[in-house]
């Protein structure tokens, strides 16, 4: 079992910065993979990023370049730098892990409760 818990969502207009941060605890196998996903009103869950115990990070096509993401594995913390914020960008953020990174949302075991991201222009 692996527990995620979220801060740092919040309101900002279109051009700002926010900093997501979760952390993770439980069982280490099941978390080799911290990443994150989000979800828009009436939308299918969208993977953000991925970033596996010692490897380098993969991010969805809609944030390159705009979103990092980083772990401090000492503490098992993973954060989402998010930058250049627009109104699309709105949705509610999870933490995820896994053993390994997937693509589709639908592998992914361990999910965070949420924390809602509101970008106004």
């Amino acid at each position: 079992q692996v527990q995620l818990v979220e801060s740092g969502g919040g309101s900002v207009q279109t051009g700002g910065s926010l900093r997501l941060s979760c952390v993770a605890s439980g069982d280490p196998d099941s978390r080799k993979c911290l990443g994150w996903f989000r979800q828009a009103p009436g939308k299918e869950r969208e993977r953000v990023a991925g970033l596996y115990t010692g490897g380098r990070p993969t991010y969805g096509d809609s944030v390159k370049g705009r979103f990092t993401i980083s772990r401090d594995n000492a503490n098992n913390i993973v954060y989402l730098e998010m930058n250049s914020l627009k109104p699309e960008d709105t949705a509610i953020y999870y933490c995820v892990a896994e053993r390994f990174c997937y693509l589709d949302f639908r592998s992914w075991r361990y999910w965070g409760q949420g924390t809602q991201v509101t970008v106004s222009s």
